[in-house]
Parts: structure tokens; C-alpha cells; sequence
């Protein structure tokens, strides 16, 4: 393990399970991978407001898109094979459709860029307002011509996925579902992945609603069979397992499902999402971006009630995935703030000797902020933000539980001196910051109730 990790690992754990806590949602589980092994694990919140079941990293999710790099890697295995082409037309393999889909290649298919519908005419079933599509109806969908030519741009599609999960069938003369999960599930090691929901028997993670228009959150029961769609949007698993098949798409892996050429094939950067300003690219059923040595690539999932996300960038040999139970889950800037606590780490190093032992959450009445010790220096860390160590100051211990804040935004106390206060068994209780002092959180909840809310500190 990298000597920087654990310690990044460490915070990590606390930073999500604060936000957590910060932005009131149900529930959060994390997974990292370094190089195969998970090396972090945990789970925050609940599986279900409902009932108050606290959740677990055992706890099943809707992972949506994840489905997709399951299908990519499934349709690159076979032509591995040499059963499949992947210039092969679709309508070699499937009848009834549309002759401009038919003529579309599974490479057109796979990077998202044959020009198909979204979710075709009535995408209710995206809404929990309608079943999700049987074989029939998917048909029916793909009989009407593509919304643009093919490889003339990106253009998402779960149609184009779901076509591909009846390439496979076509092909192999099995229901889809049963033969991914032999030939790429089991094989990658997943004990804790299902083609759909209906093949789960673990605990089950429950969707919620975002707080409005209500003014509350609602279960979504999120049982909803994929029927056809599950190889574009109706895969289960949890945070671990889902870490441990993006892991071995990198080309870099040691162990995995394809060869590194296929891999190679299916990671990189084919069409831009060119309207959008994240710099985000497709390939062959993944997404891809980042850059300053730090590139990733994998997938995302939004389900009624789910958002997840999970990454893996093989220059780091580190898999990260983020998966949350409410439709305004925050999975997309927690999995971005992770990447910028393992930049940090990175960069800086794990604690020293000297500053091991500063390690600490205080509060103010304006909010917690994190003392975090990383090299030689302490930063000073704001656990509100999506990047805690956005223009983070810096202490620099001088001796026992003292120091000086060496770099700070001017608007702070750069150049002033920094102190721990200890309590009798050497933990720490209170941080003066300049002329500002920080408490723990139980101390500031006394204080507040004293100050503000007399009434109820009597109580």
C-alpha cells in the first residue's frame, strides 16, 4: 500500500460521512481499491428512512449505467471469441429493426454514437410512471429510424445498450442475464453483483426522493424489474463489488475479465460531450476525464431514487466508487472530492512524527473545520466543501501542540500562532487559531443550548 494512503483513507471515511450529515441525505457507501484489494469499506446513514435500517456495505444498489460497462465488456469478450465483430451491424445479429439502426456497428452502439433514441417515445419507465421495456416493446421502439446519422456526434443511449443485451442473446442462445453473470460476473469475482433486481437476495438498499416538492423525503422502492433494458440500466451491487470490476477494466490491471488489448479498446477516449463543460468523453461503455496525471475512467448510474458513481485511473492504480440512496444524491461531487483528498495526500504525504498527533474536527458557531496533518504541515481543511482542502492554510508545528498558521487566505490569520488544548487523557479538546478558539462538537452543543436556547439547557 502507498505509505500516503491510509491516512487518506482515514479522512476520506470522515469527510463523506460529514457530508453526509451536512447535506441531509439518507445514505452513502464507499468503496476504494487499491490496485484488486479493497482497502476501504464503509457505509453512512440509512437504507431506508422509512423503517430507520441503518445501512451497510452490504446493502445492494440500483447502479443503473454501471450496467453498461457490464454489457461493453460482455460484447468485447465475445469478440475475443471471435464470435462477435465489432464492426459487425446490429441487424446481422437482430431482426425487426429499423434499417438505419440495423446498419449501425456494435462499435456505434457501444461508444454511444449510432444516433438512436434516448429512451425512445415514452420513457416513463425512467419515472417510476411505467414497467421497464419487455423485448416487445424495445422492438417496436427500435423499428423507428435513429434521431441522427450515425458517428456524426454523442448522443447517450439506453436503447443503444438495451440492443446490445439482445446482440448478446442472439449470439450466445442464452437470456442475457445468465450468460453475463457466468462469463463476466463469476469470473471477475463479484459475489455481491445481479444482472437485475430480481436476482438479489442480499439487503436492499431503498431509493428516496429529493425533499421537494413535498418538502420531505419518500421511499421509492426501486424493485423495479429491468426486463430488456438490464444490459443498458438494471444492474445490483455493492460499493465494494462495483470497485472491484472497474478495477480490472484499467489497462494496467493485473487481473481481469478481458485482455489488455480489449481494455485498452474500451477505455479510451472516443467521442467528446462536447456541449457539456466537464470535459467528459465516452468510449466503449465508459465515461473518462480528469488530466494532470490524474485521468479516470468508468461509469455512473442514475436510477429513481439511486445516483452512483465509480471511477478507477490506472495511473495511481486506485478504483474509487461512491454510491447514494436518494435521486439527489450526491455521488458525482463526493467521488471528485475523494480524488482531490487522495491528490492532497499524494502530494503531501502522511503525517509525520511531529504531526500526527494534531489530527482533529473542531467547531466554531460558524461550522466545523478539520485540522489534518499531511507531511510536514497541518492543513486546515473545510469539511463543508466538496473540496475540503480548497484553499486550505497550513500550520507548521514548532514544538509540543504549537505552531504557526504559515499559509492562510489574507481574510484569515496567516503568520499567526496556532495551539492544542489537551484534556487530562491527551485528547484534544480545543485549538486556538490565531485569536479564534475551536471546540469539539458535544462542547459547542452545550454552548449553543447555554447561550440561545436556555430553556432547553435546564431541561
Amino acid at each position: 500500500m502507498k505509505p500516503w494512503l491510509p491516512a487518506a483513507l482515514d479522512y476520506v471515511a470522515s469527510w463523506l460521512e460529514f457530508q453526509r450529515r451536512f447535506h441531509d441525505q439518507p445514505g452513502c457507501a464507499v468503496a476504494i481499491a487499491d490496485g484488486g484489494e479493497i482497502v476501504l469499506e464503509a457505509a453512512f446513514g440509512s437504507a431506508d428512512l422509512a423503517t430507520g435500517e441503518a445501512l451497510t456495505p452490504r446493502h445492494g444498489f440500483r447502479i443503473a449505467s454501471h450496467s453498461k460497462s457490464f454489457t461493453a465488456a460482455g460484447i468485447l469478450r465475445l469478440t475475443e471469441a471471435g464470435r462477435l465483430r465489432l464492426d459487425d451491424e446490429a441487424g446481422a445479429h437482430v431482426r425487426g429493426l429499423h434499417p438505419e439502426v440495423a446498419a449501425a456497428t456494435l462499435t456505434q452502439l457501444l461508444s454511444n454514437s449510432a444516433g438512436l433514441c434516448r429512451d425512445g417515445a415514452d420513457s416513463g419507465q425512467f419515472f417510476d410512471r411505467r414497467p421497464y421495456l419487455r423485448r416487445d416493446e424495445l422492438l417496436a421502439d427500435l423499428a423507428r429510424p435513429p434521431v441522427f446519422p450515425a458517428s456524426q456526434r454523442f448522443k447517450y443511449s439506453n436503447h443503444g445498450f438495451a440492443l446490445l443485451g439482445l446482440v448478446i442473446e442472439a449470439v450466445t442462445g442464452e437470456a442475457y442475464a445468465d450468460w453475463i453473470a457466468r462469463e463476466i460476473v463469476a469470473p471477475a469475482g463479484l459475489r455481491e453483483t445481479r444482472p437485475d433486481i430480481t436476482l438479489w437476495s442480499g439487503p436492499m438498499a431503498k431509493g428516496h426522493s429529493g425533499t421537494m416538492p413535498l418538502g420531505r423525503r419518500v421511499v421509492i422502492p426501486a424493485d423495479n424489474p429491468g426486463n430488456a433494458m438490464v444490459s443498458a440500466a438494471g444492474f445490483v451491487a455493492t460499493a465494494a463489488d462495483i470497485a472491484r470490476f472497474i478495477a480490472q477494466l484499467s489497462p494496467r490491471a493485473e487481473r481481469s475479465v478481458i485482455s489488455p488489448l480489449s481494455r485498452r479498446e474500451m477505455t479510451r477516449r472516443l467521442w467528446p460531450d462536447a456541449e457539456s463543460s466537464l470535459g467528459r468523453h465516452y468510449g466503449l461503455g465508459t465515461i473518462s476525464g480528469g488530466g494532470d496525471g490524474w485521468d479516470w475512467v468508468g461509469h455512473s448510474g442514475g436510477f429513481q431514487g439511486f445516483i452512483t458513481r465509480t471511477v478507477t485511473m490506472p495511473e495511481q492504480d486506485l478504483t474509487v466508487s461512491v454510491l447514494t440512496n436518494a435521486i439527489d444524491g450526491l455521488a458525482h461531487p463526493w467521488l471528485d472530492g475523494v480524488i482531490q483528498i487522495l491528490r492532497t495526500f499524494s502530494e503531501h504525504g502522511g503525517p509525520t512524527p511531529a504531526t500526527k498527533r494534531w489530527r482533529k474536527r473542531l467547531w466554531t458557531i460558524w461550522g466545523a473545520g478539520d485540522l489534518v496533518p499531511a507531511g510536514g504541515k497541518v492543513l486546515i481543511a473545510n469539511p463543508a466543501l466538496f473540496n475540503p482542502f480548497l484553499d486550505a492554510g497550513e500550520i507548521e508545528p514548532a514544538a509540543e501542540d504549537r505552531g504557526r498558521i504559515v499559509k492562510a487566505s489574507g481574510f484569515a490569520s496567516p503568520g499567526e500562532p496556532a495551539r492544542l488544548v489537551r484534556n487530562a487523557s491527551g485528547e484534544i479538546e480545543a485549538a486556538w487559531l490565531g485569536g479564534a478558539q475551536a471546540i469539539a462538537e458535544e462542547a459547542l452543543k452545550a454552548e449553543m443550548l447555554e447561550r440561545y436556547d436556555r430553556r432547553h439547557a435546564r431541561a
